[in-house]
């Protein structure tokens, strides 16, 4: 990764807005885009920067940024040498916004500059909104998915959304320096806020149609997704007890193996019945073993939470600094 080409002075007062723009090979939207977003921003009569995270582009983009960049110094770009994900991207970026609020969205104008008042508005209520594309202008491969994604995400995290995988979204500052992503976790950026006990809310937005370049997702998305969603739920739900996930379950395996296993005694010791060819019969070992392994992995676990986190269960973050947990300094 090469570092930020032209950003503005360090000794510049701090911007009200930071807006967060990943960058893929979206050559034909760059210069529409900055110039809607000075506009809509300037009539709030707010002061901002654009924060633009090319990742790995190959069709222009990384050299016209650089040109926008050293014409405004309100312009700030990072640069990586190959593709590193949206999550690696906004990561980036979370750690060198410098404004008040944080807002993401996407380079192809799909997301419509004139809508982030609307966002910006409900911030008032919530310390992170998303939005929510209500009418979406993309093909099936696109939004079969999503809404595939957006159904059981809502359903494993309780989290009530419609849409998740918005990259519309403002965040008030110290949202986005909680937040830690890498893989595909930028899809789930709403669950991890609100497991860190911010406030989540949503408002629907305009979704344009594409007008330059091609569309980076569809059905593949799925299963990285599944992956991930699975990590969410882990880290959201049992990062500080893994005992009562492996260990419920590993009782739960264990118990039923054990039964089969005293069942299949009596049948040879009581009745004296072959059972050395009996399916059940390795049934009851497998599930027997695969519930001693899962209670062992549950106490792995807590060992290692014990040990990382030594004797202190609450460490409070520096102020100003990337906290490691859901609490606040006022």
């Amino acid at each position: 990764m090469r570092g930020a080409r032209r950003s503005a002075p360090a000794d510049s007062p701090r911007p009200d807005l930071s807006i967060v723009v990943p960058v893929f090979d979206e050559v034909g939207t760059l210069r529409e885009l900055v110039s809607s977003v000075d506009e809509v921003v300037v009539a709030m009569e707010r002061t901002h920067e654009i924060v633009f995270i090319d990742d790995g582009s190959r069709d222009g983009s990384a050299e016209l940024l650089d040109t926008m960049a050293a014409e405004d110094e309100g312009i700030r770009v990072v640069h990586f040498r190959s593709n590193r994900g949206k999550a690696e991207a906004l990561n980036v970026a979370f750690g060198i916004a410098r404004g008040d609020v944080v807002v993401t969205m996407d380079a192809d104008l799909q997301d419509i500059p004139a809508e982030m008042p609307k966002l910006l508005a409900r911030l008032d209520e919530y310390d992170m909104v998303s939005g929510w594309k209500q009418s979406r202008n993309d093909p099936l491969n696109k939004t079969l998915p999503s809404r595939f994604f957006n159904w059981v995400t809502s359903r494993v995290s309780g989290l009530d959304l419609h849409d998740f995988n918005c990259g519309y979204k403002a965040y008030r500052a110290e949202v986005v320096r909680e937040l830690d992503l890498y893989g595909e976790m930028h899809r789930f950026i709403p669950v991890l806020a609100a497991w860190r006990g911010f406030r989540v809310g949503e408002v629907a937005v305009e979704h344009a149609p594409r007008t330059h370049g091609e569309s980076k997702y569809g059905f593949s998305r799925l299963f990285k997704g599944a992956y991930d969603l699975l990590t969410v739920f882990m880290l959201t739900r049992f990062e500080l007890r893994p005992m009562h996930l492996f260990g419920s379950v590993g009782l739960i395996a264990g118990s039923v193996g054990f039964a089969i296993l005293v069942y299949m005694s009596y049948l040879r010791l009581v009745l004296d019945e072959d059972i050395g060819t009996r399916p059940l019969l390795f049934l009851g070992i497998v599930m027997l073993l695969t519930g001693v392994q899962l209670v062992s992995t549950g106490l792995v676990g807590e060992l290692i939470i014990r040990r990382t986190r030594g004797r202190r269960a609450y460490e409070p973050p520096v102020r100003g600094a990337r906290s490691r947990g859901p609490w606040r300094i006022d």
